[in-house]
């Protein structure tokens, strides 16, 4: 059956002069005002123990536009910023739900350049798109089409640190219904085999900031020799970031063609709980577990499960699925990450990985049916799951 779901086209387009200023000063005003009802929401928490809500914030920012020194916020649109703050208190709450840490000032130098448009902020006519205070509409590429007769709810215009500028559509889309399938795999991890499935395939980790590490590390030495604020030093930081920019995109593409077809090929997927942040703290291993982006890639595996009426199941962290012999059920008390094949007391031979997904794969069930709190009763927290 079809299901219908919100879905984001993002889309490169190239403004002109007058549109690239108008939206960096809108992209300015956006930082600014998340940056001071972050302040002013700080300072009532820390020196009044007030909470302050987002239609109070709301409220202020109403204020601060009849201020001489924050005039200039009514120059650009105001759905941007009042977007920002219903952002803002997203974060909150994620805050307190625990979910999330406190919510962080915003940098002009680090943070994305980003502003969003409701529909009461943007003509959408004939398949061209205006935005507000604009007089014409963007020059988009359009790379692929919409979906027939959709029209975007949403619009998120931002631009990257190589300059590059890019717009999200977000929109009403029918996701067909994938192929039956009743197959069920369980996926382990890896830095050398980026996934291996429970069927015994392996599936090279491309290693893409590896492979291109020169050509950053050079760009990054002659960006270090120009002298600080010249026009030369601002190339030399755009070409590192395109360089960045370009690893980062060819990871993203090859992502985004497995989780489709491990998402396609079967009903299930059965996945470890990996905190990737505990992870890179090992200062040997935290560049090549960059490099594997295990968190995008779960990431589209649950979104993907979802449109195709797929099941993702995500076992607990400390399952010893490495350790635990799939033949006999014995787990062994050490296991050293250099050990890539070992032999159970039972004499069953184990490659370490394939080993990993089919007991993942196993205990995939279990978890499916109880929960995903469920904890077996030979896991440990003070053991390493590998």
């Amino acid at each position: 059956m079809a299901r219908q779901v919100k879905r984001a086209f993002k889309y490169r387009f190239c403004p002109t002069g007058e549109q690239a200023a108008e939206l960096s000063r809108t992209f300015g005003c956006v930082r600014l005002v998340c940056n001071r009802a972050l302040e002013e929401r700080t300072r009532a928490w820390y020196g009044e123990q007030r909470r302050v809500s987002c239609v109070q914030s709301s409220a202020a920012l109403t204020g601060w536009k009849k201020t001489e020194e924050l005039a200039f916020l009514t120059e650009v649109s105001s759905v941007p910023l009042q977007r920002s703050l219903r952002h803002l208190q997203t974060a909150f709450g994620n805050f307190f739900a625990r979910r999330a840490e406190y919510p962080r000032f915003k940098s002009r130098k680090k943070s994305r350049a980003s502003a969003e448009y409701t529909r009461s902020a943007f003509n959408w006519c004939d398949g061209q798109l205006t935005l507000a205070k604009m007089a014409d509409p963007l020059d988009i590429r359009w790379s692929r089409p919409l979906p027939e007769g959709s029209v975007p709810t949403t619009v998120t215009v931002s631009r990257d640190s190589a300059g590059r500028w890019f717009v999200s559509l977000l929109c009403d889309d029918v996701i067909a219904p994938a192929p039956v399938a009743v197959n069920a795999v369980g996926i382990d991890a890896g830095i050398t085999s980026l996934v291996t499935l429970s069927t015994g395939e392996k599936v090279a980790n491309p290693k893409h900031e590896r492979r291109d590490r020169a050509r950053p590390a050079r760009a990054q030495r002659e960006l270090s020799r120009k002298a600080k604020g010249s026009a030369n030093r601002e190339k030399a930081r755009r070409k590192v970031a395109r360089v960045h920019a370009r690893i980062a995109d060819r990871r993203r593409d090859f992502l985004h063609t497995l989780s489709t077809r491990l998402v396609r090929e079967n009903q299930t997927v059965v996945i470890e709980d990996i905190t990737v942040r505990n992870l890179l703290k090992n200062g040997r291993l935290a560049r090549a577990i960059s490099d594997a982006a295990w968190a995008a890639l779960r990431m589209m595996l649950e979104y993907r499960c979802a449109w195709y009426g797929g099941e993702l199941v995500v076992i607990d962290r400390w399952f010893p699925s490495s350790k635990l012999c799939g033949a006999c059920g014995t787990v062994r008390e050490k296991l050293p990450l250099n050990v890539r094949a070992w032999t159970c007391d039972c004499g069953a031979v184990h490659d370490r990985d394939v080993n990993a997904a089919k007991n993942i794969l196993a205990a995939g069930p279990a978890v499916s049916a109880c929960g995903a709190g469920v904890r077996p009763q030979w896991s440990s927290p003070e053991g390493s799951r590998r």
